[in-house]
């Protein structure tokens, strides 16, 4: 597999961090920020040789007010 950089959004639901990758639809969890991300890493490096992704466009991320 390349190397790829992928994106990952985390948030914390309880006592459990959760992370997204927007790019390729896996998430996963950890019990810390770390964990999660590892986890989440993990999940779509599985996911990716299951189901390959021949181009990766980075998401367009900002923040709002409301």
């Amino acid at each position: 597999m390349p190397a790829w950089t992928f994106t990952a959004v985390i948030h914390k639901e309880d006592d459990i961090y959760v992370a997204e990758c927007p790019e390729v639809g896996t998430v996963s969890q950890g019990y810390t920020v770390e964990e999660a991300i590892a986890n989440l890493k993990e999940a779509t490096e599985l996911y990716l040789e299951e189901f390959p992704i021949p181009q990766v466009s980075r998401p367009l991320m900002t923040t709002f007010a409301s």
